[in-house]
């Protein structure tokens, strides 16, 4: 028997004279001229816009305010003073500034005027600014005067010296002495020396830091002591270990303590006291 082939629609075989499609195909659209072609590049221009408008800007705010300058500079119409003032007055700061007055508001001299007014012995710092329109406000700050410095000065809480005319008005200020170099020193010195002291009931009524380096201290109730060169803080404490032991009760006939010695002290009395008397005292 033989077999019968028959042509079924859909089978993979080629219908013959039709040609089998290979692939899909679409129309596409040619590109505008202007997408083509390249852009321009305009960053160059930016990054030169805005120095040239910032200096056109400040070109026209520099003319502007040299025509409105006159307008807005005003004469001095008024001078505040502020701060604590306890030495010196207002009416002397008008005078000593006077001079400064007669120029405008953005004419005058802060620079020229603050110098001025610190060259007043009582003044240690002085601020001046403008407050618009016309006004010019200065804050001072006086000395403090802690101790006299020899016989021609003051002496304030940071060591520095200033002189002013009253000298004689502060003789009741503790005198400290020393070489011209060593103003802080003393100062700091004095300082420590009276806290110290000032549990004993002893006040400094004199220091000094002699040539030698050697340093000479008296009291204000008439005891000189002698302190050599270093190791102060330590002498006084020693003092004060014996102080409280044996000389208390002797205080008003001690007339000098010596405390140069490496572990005690010597007395000097006024009048020999009743009791035997105390030369040099250990520290234990």
């Amino acid at each position: 028997m033989g077999a019968i082939l028959r042509h079924q629609p859909g089978s993979g075989t080629p219908v013959r004279g039709k040609a089998v499609p290979r692939g899909a195909s679409r129309l596409v659209a040619k590109e505008p001229i202007s997408v083509r072609l390249p852009r321009p590049n305009f960053s160059l221009f930016k990054r030169l816009t805005w120095p040239v408008m910032l200096l056109v800007l400040g070109f026209g705010a520099y003319e502007l305010s040299l025509r409105l300058l006159p307008y807005a500079d005003r004469p001095i119409a008024k001078i505040s003073v502020e701060g604590d003032l306890s030495y010196i007055s207002q009416q002397s700061v008008q005078q000593r500034i006077e001079p400064f007055v007669s120029a405008s508001f953005f004419s005058v001299d802060l620079v020229g005027m603050r110098h001025e007014l610190e060259q007043m012995p009582w003044i240690a710092h002085a601020e001046v600014r403008r407050v618009w329109p016309d006004q010019v406000v200065v804050r001072l700050e006086e000395q403090l005067p802690i101790a006299r410095w020899g016989n021609e000065a003051l002496l304030n809480n940071q060591g520095q010296a200033f002189a002013p005319k009253e000298l004689a008005h502060y003789e009741n200020l503790p005198q400290l002495y020393g070489p011209k170099r060593a103003q802080q020193q003393v100062m700091q010195q004095y300082q420590v020396l009276s806290q110290m002291l000032r549990p004993m009931g002893f006040t400094v009524a004199r220091l000094e830091l002699r040539e030698r380096g050697s340093w000479f201290l008296s009291t204000g109730q008439g005891i000189e002591v002698l302190l050599g060169r270093d190791h102060l803080v330590e002498k006084i404490r020693r003092f004060g270990a014996i102080y409280s032991k044996a000389l208390k009760d002797q205080k008003d006939n001690i007339a000098r303590v010596d405390l140069r010695y490496a572990n005690g002290l010597a007395v000097a009395w006024r009048e020999p006291p009743a009791s035997a008397a105390v030369d040099t005292a250990a520290v234990q």
